[in-house]
């Protein structure tokens, strides 16, 4: 049903809705319509109200086919790219991996707006089938090329029982105002051991959304790292789910975030069955007039006795202009459980500035050193060599205003 009062919709709002009624979206269209885009009155959007943050939206993107260049190059790493929604051919595959194409979205339906426009909009997913140990880091490359364009892509993920690998998908394009939708679809197989890496390394002027899913089997681990440090405005949404007993994911991400810039990593997670855990942690650094969002829900079903889960998330201000917005939640149905959750904020230790100085370290170096300490306990754990020095590169960037 309409509502009595329809919404007002702006510029925005109208350039979608014709994208996806053209698209043939047209249930996706109408919910635009009635509803809008979300605003801070929906709870998961309750800190970036995009009605107010995404004022326009380009035409959709043109066929670009190749890209002038890529985000970060891990060496060694097999790569495949995704230009302007288009899936690029690919070299030889390592084995164990079987490259292909899928039609249409890849996201599982919900209620959440980013998701219909993602499954609505996207025309062609990037579908990887992983079998075995892949010694090779899995680099996927999205960019955005060309004047300011919108683009839909995906990318639809299996990873076999008994399986391993490392996944990097990293985000970038062209200096003009895009609007990137996203989605990463992940299956992972009974006992199967997946790290995967997202980055976002767009221009200032472009708004970067992206929606991560996750399916996890008996005995499957996931680690995950959500990196922001590009785009004037980014928001990930995370959506793991611990399907069989014994699974277990460390979803963690980082928000790294300067003057204008708005960064929101918000997550789901769902613990479906018994004997299942999950240790979410994220850290957000802010200097000059910006706002770092973390919305983390853990949900415990009825029947998901013996779940662990912890929730946490640090903040670290290096300025007086800047924001940090911080909401943990528990939904939980069992009563056996070990559930938590945990925030805080604050700026740099000055007993420990003050430690660094008085050994001689000048004070640019010394607050360095505490930033990335702050950081490492996200990189660290991420064992290739070769992406982990790429993580530090991306932060050490950072940190030097590039």
């Amino acid at each position: 049903m309409r509502p009595a009062f329809p919404v007002r919709l702006g510029a925005a709002e109208e350039t979608l809705i014709a994208q996806l009624k053209a698209a043939g979206a047209d249930q996706v269209a109408e919910r635009v319509t009635v509803a809008g885009l979300p605003t801070r009155r929906v709870e998961a959007y309750h800190y970036t109200d995009l009605k107010t943050l995404l004022r326009t939206v380009p035409p959709l993107a043109q066929p670009a086919n190749e890209a002038t260049g890529t985000a970060i190059r891990v060496p060694g790493a097999y790569a495949l790219s995704i230009v302007n929604g288009v899936v690029q051919h690919a070299a030889t595959a390592p084995e164990g991996v079987i490259v292909g194409k899928t039609h249409g979205g890849v996201l599982t339906h919900r209620d959440d707006t980013l998701v219909g426009i993602s499954n609505g909009l996207t025309k062609e997913a990037l579908s990887l089938d992983l079998r075995g140990t892949i010694d090779q880091v899995i680099q996927i490359d999205h960019r955005i090329e060309g004047e300011a364009g919108h683009v839909a892509d995906a990318t639809k993920i299996f990873v076999a029982d008994d399986s391993s690998v490392v996944i990097l998908e990293t985000f970038s394009g062209s200096d003009a105002a895009h609007v990137g939708n996203h989605a990463s679809y992940l299956a992972l197989g009974k006992n199967a051991i997946v790290t995967h890496v997202t980055v976002d390394l767009g221009s200032r002027a472009t708004a970067h959304f992206a929606t991560n899913e996750y399916h996890l089997a008996e005995g499957a681990q996931l680690r995950t790292l959500v990196v922001h440090a590009g785009s004037g405005l980014a928001r990930t949404h995370l959506f793991p789910r611990m399907e069989g007993a014994g699974a277990h994911a460390d979803v963690t991400g980082l928000n790294l975030v300067s003057e204008g810039q708005h960064s929101d990593i918000t997550m789901e997670t769902t613990h479906a069955v018994p004997h299942t855990s999950s240790q979410p942690l994220f850290k957000s650094i802010t200097r000059g007039r910006s706002k770092a969002v973390v919305q983390g829900k853990l949900i415990v079903a009825r029947d998901a006795q013996k779940t662990d889960a912890k929730f946490m998330h640090q903040g670290l201000m290096l300025s007086d202009d800047a924001e940090i917005l911080s909401k943990p939640e528990l939904e939980i149905y069992a009563d056996d459980v070990v559930c938590g959750h945990g925030s805080t904020c604050g700026k740099l230790d000055e007993d420990s500035l003050f430690y660094l100085l008085s050994r001689g370290i000048p004070k640019a170096e010394a607050e360095t050193m505490l930033v990335r300490g702050f950081i490492a306990e996200l990189i660290d754990p991420i064992e290739d060599e070769a992406l982990n020095e790429a993580l530090q590169g991306i932060v050490d960037g950072w940190l030097l205003g590039q």
